[in-house]
């Protein structure tokens, strides 16, 4: 059985007992929050596709944790003219863990 939910302006195929790193959601270590943009369940040959979303339908999860991903090293520059330019910058994230599937 698995699930595409949405979340932070992304999309995120998701199955019972996995773990999956999404934007920063503001929520705390060990709490249990619900996702309620789901678009898609599928259990076997059973397919459920919301218009856009599935009605009635949600997902939750435990927050692992909270963090930053690797830095994003951002470099500009302009040939012949001096120009240099860097940058970095380093994304949130809130790590999940799906517990249930209720559809």
């Amino acid at each position: 059985m698995y699930a595409v939910v949405k979340t932070g302006g992304k999309q995120y195929k998701v199955a019972i007992g996995e773990k999956l790193k999404v934007e920063q959601i503001p929520a705390d270590i060990n709490s249990e929050i619900v996702l309620e943009e789901v678009l898609l369940i599928a259990d076997g040959e059973k397919v459920a596709v919301g218009t856009p979303l599935i009605a009635g339908a949600s997902v939750k999860a435990t927050v692992l944790s909270q963090g930053r991903h690797d830095k994003v090293r951002i470099f500009k520059m302009r040939r012949r003219k001096h120009y240099q330019k860097r940058q970095g910058h380093r994304q949130n994230y809130t790590e999940l863990q799906i517990t249930a599937i209720n559809g």
